[in-house]
C-alpha cells in the first residue's frame, strides 16, 4: 500500500489519515470474514448476495458518498477508493454489488433538486436497498447518442418506452436512473434523465444475464412498456442527460478502476503464496527467474495503477472546491466539477488515465497469475482462473478501454481556453 507514514516531501503526502486507515482495516476485515469465505460458491451459482450486501449495509460500507445531510457519510471520493480496493480484492462481484449504488445514485447526488435528494438519498441509507443507472442499451452502448429508449410528456408525466441491457443491480433495484430521449431526432441533445421506481408499472425484468465473471453482481436487461412517471423524477432540464450521464461517469470512474487494483492485488497475493509453495527442480519456483520476473512486474503495476487512481480521486475531490463556471450548471453549484477548464477537465482526463491503466493490468496481472499457476491455474479448484475472468469486465464497462483512449486523445489534442 502505499504511504509514507513518518515524513512527506514538502507540498506531497500520500500518508492516510488515522480515520482513512480504520476505514480500509474495517473494508478489509469485511472483505476477510464476509466476502472471501463465499466468493467461489456464489460464483459458481451466480447468486445474488444479499446477505452479504445487507451486513456491508450494517458496518457503514455501502452509499459512501450520499451527503451527511442526507444521511449518509459523504465521504470524498478518495476515502471511497480505500474501502474498493479491499472489497473487490475479496471478490469484485460482491464488492460491485455493495458498491454499484454509488453509481445508480451518482445522477441525484450531483444534479438533483434539493427535492430529488430527499426523497431517493435517505432510503438508501436507512437500509440495504439497491438503486441501479440505466444508460446502456441492446444497440447503444459506447455510443450513448444512438439510444432509442424514449420519454414523451404528457401533461405532468412522462411515458417511457424502451429497452436497457448490462445494467448492474437492476434485477434487485429499488429505483433506476433511466437515460431516455425527450427528442430523438436531436442525438445526445435530446437525452434526458428520470428516476424510475422498478416496481412502476410496465417495467419487466427481461432477464438475469449469465456472465463470464463478476458473476455474484447482478447484471439484468430489463423493458419499459408505457411507464409513467411524474414529471419531477426528471433530473436537470431536458437534454441535460448526456451531460449528467458523462459527469457521473467521470466521478465514478476512479472507483471502478481501484475495482481493478483489488482484483489485481488478490492475484498477485496468490501469486507470491503459490511461488513460495511449489518447487519445481528442487527449489520454490519463486526462485525461477522466469517466474519471479514475472511477480516483480505485478507488484510495480499494480503500485503505479494504484497511485494513478489515488490521484484521479484526490483531483475529483479538488475540483469540487473550485468555484462554478455558471450559476446555472446542472445541480446548481455542482456543476462545478466539470466546469471547462481547470481541474474540471483535469479530472475528466485523470479519471481515463486510471480507469485505462487499471483495468488493462488487472487484466495482464490476472493472466500472469494463471500463468505462475500453470495447469493448476487453469481449473476452478484454484482462485486466479477467477480472477481472470472477473478482470476481463473492466476492460469492457464504464468506458470501455478503447473509449478512455478516445477520452484521453480528446482531452490532450481539444483546443483550451
Amino acid at each position: 500500500m502505499a504511504t509514507i507514514e513518518h515524513g512527506t516531501a514538502a507540498g506531497v503526502s500520500f500518508a492516510l489519515t488515522d480515520e482513512q486507515k480504520a476505514l480500509r482495516d474495517l473494508a478489509r476485515e469485511f472483505a476477510e470474514k464476509e466476502i472471501r469465505p463465499k466468493e467461489a460458491e456464489y460464483d459458481e451459482r451466480m447468486q445474488h448476495p444479499a446477505d452479504v450486501i445487507a451486513k456491508a449495509h450494517e458496518v457503514g460500507l455501502m452509499n459512501l458518498h450520499v451527503p451527511e445531510e442526507h444521511g449518509g457519510l459523504g465521504l470524498s471520493a478518495f476515502d471511497g477508493m480505500l474501502v474498493g480496493e479491499e472489497l473487490n480484492r475479496g471478490c469484485s462481484g460482491m464488492g460491485t454489488s455493495i458498491l454499484a449504488n454509488g453509481l445508480g445514485a451518482g445522477p441525484v447526488i450531483l444534479f438533483g433538486s434539493e427535492e430529488q435528494k430527499a426523497q431517493w438519498l435517505p432510503p438508501l441509507v436507512e437500509s440495504p436497498i439497491l438503486c441501479s443507472f440505466g444508460l446502456s442499451e441492446p444497440g447503444a452502448g459506447s455510443d450513448v447518442a444512438s439510444l432509442k429508449t424514449t420519454a414523451v410528456q404528457e401533461g405532468d408525466e412522462y411515458v417511457l418506452n424502451g429497452s436497457k441491457t448490462f445494467i448492474t443491480n437492476a434485477g434487485y433495484a429499488s429505483w433506476t436512473v433511466v437515460f431516455a430521449k425527450t427528442e430523438p431526432k436531436a442525438g445526445h441533445r435530446g437525452i434526458s434523465a428520470f428516476v424510475v421506481p422498478m416496481d412502476a408499472p410496465g417495467v419487466t425484468i427481461e432477464k438475469h444475464l449469465d456472465k463470464m465473471g463478476q458473476r455474484a453482481t447482478d447484471t439484468s436487461a430489463f423493458a419499459l412498456q408505457d411507464v409513467r412517471v411524474p414529471a419531477e423524477n426528471r433530473i436537470g432540464e431536458e437534454g441535460d442527460g448526456f451531460k449528467i450521464a458523462m459527469a457521473t461517469l467521470d466521478a465514478t470512474r476512479p472507483g471502478t478502476a481501484i475495482g481493478a487494483v483489488g482484483v489485481a492485488q488478490a492475484a498477485y497475493e496468490h501469486s507470491v503464496e503459490y511461488a513460495k509453495e511449489r518447487v519445481t527442480f528442487d527449489v520454490p519456483i519463486a526462485m525461477h527467474q522466469g517466474v519471479s520476473f514475472l511477480i516483480a512486474d505485478m507488484a510495480t503495476e499494480i503500485e503505479a495503477a494504484r497511485l494513478l487512481t489515488w490521484q484521479a480521486a484526490w483531483m475529483l475531490d479538488s475540483a469540487l472546491e473550485a468555484p462554478p463556471a455558471k450559476p446555472s450548471a446542472p445541480g446548481g453549484e455542482t456543476g462545478r466539477l466539470w466546469r471547462p477548464g481547470g481541474l474540471g477537465r483535469k479530472a475528466t482526463l485523470y479519471s481515463s488515465f486510471a480507469k485505462r491503466f487499471a483495468a488493462d493490468t488487472a487484466m495482464k496481472v490476472a493472466t500472469d497469475a494463471v500463468q505462475v499457476f500453470g495447469g493448476y491455474g487453469y481449473i476452478k479448484e484454484y482462485p486466479v482462473e477467477k480472477l481472470m475472468r472477473d478482470a476481463k469486465l473492466f476492460q469492457i464497462y464504464e468506458g470501455t478501454s478503447q473509449i478512455q483512449r478516445l477520452v484521453i486523445a480528446k482531452e490532450i489534442f481539444l483546443p483550451k481556453d
